[in-house]
């Protein structure tokens, strides 16, 4: 199914002779149009029945105390990690590992969804023969999946890119909500250079961002935008708050310019955190709540939650500033959680190191024990180690 924008004309009308002067204008250049409004603003052009879903699957993300595990790496990128740690990556080792990361006891009390690949989308326990989404739906975990392609380097943009999967995509979403996915999970990778991030490039992603949120929200995906600016870089704190904001602005401007029912979405950000590289030092309590700023000054209230994202940092570091973030929450209305891979998963994959097979009891244990941290964070209430979450300048 295709969505079609109803786009309403503006008639003109003149009811009386122009004067002389107006006459005397004709031929001179018009005016700009005004511009139109999608006639399903806020997802106007969905039924009740619609809306009304979409609005229960992001509810049930946006759990207090609950997260999402990001599992939806492609068969390379977690074969690349198996192979790092002398494991070979074949189908039924990462299909094993996917069982896991979904059966491993206890972890439904931590997560609220879970965002499978394709590949895992169509992949069954051996514990009872059952497809995975059904598999988390029995634990009361809600299954998604990732619809979106390859990066894209825009030529002639010093490597500013895009994310590429807009074409076929509503063909795509409809194959994997047959599949038994609820929810889609769109990246747009971004990165601060020289201070600033290219308004091509803002604008560029944060439209397609809205353009597969329309696209998931009209096949039955409730869709979480994931604009994730990348830690490379020597920017400082109030660099990352600024740009942060501008990226989010033009994300939620765009969302709302092409109607997506803003109820029925979800927010994946990156951190607000000072580049790697940053010669300055910052402390948890500051980069926490540089995040509640940004979000404070941007982010919908109509939007239920935001599930931040690892980036690349530790667990003891994304758990500690997830933890500073919620306690300088305050009043803000949002559910602020995780969803995380690297940041659960390479401690897991360290066990396998010299067995040359996965550990899977062991790093089921542990798996448990990493989601217990990271669900105290997202209720403001672990107890990190001292040193924890602040910016370490190299």
């Amino acid at each position: 199914m295709f969505v079609t924008l109803a786009i309403s004309a503006l008639a003109f009308s003149s009811p009386v002779a122009p004067s002389a002067p107006a006459r005397a204008r004709v031929g001179a250049r018009a005016a700009p149009a005004m511009r139109i409004t999608p006639s399903g603003s806020n997802g106007a052009h969905l039924s009740a029945s619609q809306k009304a879903e979409l609005a229960e699957i992001a509810a049930l993300v946006a759990r207090p105390g609950k997260g999402i595990t990001a599992c939806d790496e492609g068969p390379a990128t977690i074969g690349g990690r198996f192979e790092a740690v002398g494991v070979e990556n074949s189908e039924e080792r990462r299909r094993a590992y996917r069982q896991m990361l979904f059966e491993a006891p206890g972890c439904e009390n931590y997560l609220s969804a879970a965002i499978l690949d394709p590949e895992t989308l169509y992949q069954k326990s051996s514990t009872d023969g059952k497809l995975f989404p059904q598999v988390l739906w029995d634990k009361g975990i809600v299954p998604g999946v990732k619809p979106h392609l390859k990066v894209y380097a825009l030529p002639g943009c010093g490597g500013e890119t895009v994310m590429q999967g807009l074409d076929s995509l509503a063909a795509r979403c409809a194959e994997y909500r047959a599949a038994g996915a609820r929810f889609a999970k769109w990246r747009s990778p971004l990165e601060i250079r020289d201070g600033a991030i290219s308004r091509l490039a803002i604008e560029a992603n944060m439209h397609d961002l809205a353009r597969y949120a329309l696209i998931c929200q009209a096949e039955g995906l409730m869709p979480i935008v994931e604009p994730d600016i990348s830690l490379v870089g020597d920017y400082d704190l109030e660099t990352a708050i600024k740009v942060n904001v501008e990226v989010q602005a033009e994300l939620y401007k765009a969302m709302i310019d092409h109607g997506v029912y803003m109820e029925g979405s979800t927010l994946k950000p990156n951190m607000i955190n000072p580049g790697k590289a940053c010669p300055t030092k910052f402390t948890n309590a500051e980069i926490g709540q540089a995040n509640i700023d940004v979000l404070s000054r941007v982010f919908p209230c109509a939007m239920k939650g935001a599930n931040f994202l690892s980036g690349g940092q530790s667990l003891e570091n994304a758990a500690a500033r997830l933890d500073a973030i919620n306690k300088a929450k305050g009043s803000c209305p949002w559910n602020l959680s995780f969803s995380w891979s690297q940041a659960l998963q390479l401690p897991l994959l360290e066990l396998c190191k010299g067995k040359g097979e996965l550990q899977l009891e062991e790093m089921s244990k542990l798996y448990v024990d990493e989601l217990k941290i990271a669900s105290a964070a997202a209720l403001g209430k672990y107890d990190a180690p001292a040193g924890a979450g602040d910016h370490v300048p190299p």
